[in-house]
């Protein structure tokens, strides 16, 4: 089975992905006028203002609402995109590709952030009122914007695939295996551990999964990168040395071009969609639940999201692996690679402290996950049988598989749906990118003109006004 698995996702990732996902950074950066870049300072001035509720002219408040604060939805994402990936997954990529496809995913995160932009911008012009709060994402924009029914129920189908079931036994499975090799906890003990804790947060819908996301994320992001920013300082001489490997490698001037060159831009690549999620059509289902004035604002809090995971996070794993200089050890791999990089910098309480922050990284990655396949659930029926019987599969038996199936199982599995899903999406997100860019035109004009927060109304857009459900 994982050979079949691993010839399909070569098939998927090589003719397809890799250039849809390049092609489509490219048009959105260029279309947006390189918006990732030049507006980070009001990225980081709306994220700072995220907590303020808006009022009834903010075109969306409703007395009786419950609001998901532009925080709380960033830190959900966070969540899902800080995980495995992270630590794991960039430990894989260095492992198989060498540290040049940590280079890669630099690249496909500055470009993804244009496409997490766009998606997320689509999101919160979609989205559509359900149970006293908000939902949307690339299903609802799909049927409201392409007027596509079979296209968004595939999306969804794929997203609860993808997310709900599949990444959430690519979560426990690395859990269960830092456990062990840290504790030597078995994982039969620790996936039915993690089975119980998540399905009482998943039961509590997005209000709690948002709660305890917007605790446990800044907790453990900032955790972690005080001490990989530790280890570089100390370090410091080798950082110029690392740089100049990664760059080296990035090009295959050492390895030759051909096909090593090929496999090391392509898992380069794959890892860092699976880090940033930017393209998936992933965050946007919780960028539709935020409460804003302006679907722009979302658009670029989400875009900062990318940039937190992989310029900062991931970079924090790459440098601490790549000091370390254990990634020659052909037996290293997986968090196992990165446990004992940690280790060999910080002694005994390296694996520890991987193991704990894996837990962290990866059990917030489970409950946002959850979400994204809820929001499509409930895209696809509205019976409660239904999503209670998804929350079983999503937050107990496929944490269960995780934890008992093998590394390149569950990996490849991730692979398969993680192709489909954003194959999917980047069609849908092409075709409605124009709506995303005359927000973002109209976004800037109102800022030039000195208003603070801007404010959008759905007649803005005559032409789509009656596919808009929000923003009267």
């Amino acid at each position: 089975m994982a050979e079949l698995l691993h010839h399909i996702n070569e098939a998927l990732w090589t003719y397809v992905l890799i250039g849809a996902l390049v092609a489509c950074g490219l048009w959105f950066t260029w279309k947006t006028r390189f918006v990732q870049f030049r507006m980070i300072g009001e990225m980081f001035r709306l994220l700072a203002d995220s907590g303020k509720t808006v009022s009834s002219s903010g075109a969306d408040s409703v007395a009786h609402e419950r609001h998901v604060s532009s925080f709380q939805a960033f830190a959900v994402s966070v969540a899902t995109r800080i995980g495995t990936g992270n630590l794991a997954g960039v430990a894989t990529a260095i492992a198989i590709g060498g540290p040049g496809a940590i280079f890669w995913m630099w690249m496909i995160a500055l470009l993804g952030s244009a496409t997490a932009f766009v998606e997320s911008t689509l999101a919160q012009l979609f989205k559509q009122r359900s149970l006293g709060s908000f939902i949307g994402g690339p299903a609802y924009y799909i049927m409201r914007g392409l007027h596509s029914k079979w296209m968004a129920y595939l999306f969804a189908v794929l997203m609860t695939l993808t997310f709900g079931l599949s990444y959430n036994s690519i979560q426990s499975n690395t859990i269960c295996g830092a456990m062990q090799q840290a504790f030597g906890w078995q994982p039969l003990v620790v996936g039915i551990i993690l089975s119980v804790v998540a399905l009482v947060i998943v039961f509590g819908g997005i209000h709690r999964i948002a709660k305890v996301s917007s605790v446990v994320v800044p907790v453990m992001a900032i955790g972690y990168f005080v001490l990989a920013l530790v280890i570089i300082i100390l370090n410091i001489q080798h950082v110029p040395h690392v740089m100049k490997v990664i760059v080296v490698n990035a090009f295959g001037i050492e390895q030759g071009v051909g096909g090593s060159f090929g496999a090391m831009v392509m898992i380069g690549v794959r890892r860092g969609l699976f880090s940033n999620e930017a393209g998936e059509g992933s965050a946007p289902n919780v960028a539709a639940t935020a409460t804003v004035s302006h679907p722009v604002k979302q658009g670029l809090i989400q875009a900062l999201g990318v940039f937190t995971d992989t310029l900062l996070v991931c970079s924090c794993t790459a440098f601490i692996i790549l000091i370390s200089g254990l990634y020659e050890v052909p037996e290293l791999n997986g968090i196992a690679l990165t446990q004992a990089a940690l280790g060999s910098e910080v002694g005994s309480l390296g694996p520890i402290f991987v193991a704990i922050a894996i837990f962290l990284f990866a059990f917030s990655s489970i409950i946002g996950n959850y979400y994204y396949g809820e929001a499509n659930i409930r895209f696809i029926t509205h019976d409660r049988t239904v999503l209670q019987v998804f929350r079983v599969l999503s937050g107990g038996v496929m944490v269960m598989f995780g934890a008992m199936a093998s590394l390149d199982v569950v990996w490849s599995i991730g692979d398969v749906c993680m192709a489909l899903v954003t194959a999917c999406n980047l069609v849908a997100i092409v075709f409605l990118g124009k709506y995303a860019f005359r927000l973002l035109g109209d976004y800037r004009r109102q800022k030039r003109s000195g208003i603070k927060e801007p404010v959008f109304h759905r007649h803005q857009l005559p032409e789509i006004e009656q596919d808009i459900e929000c923003w009267e």
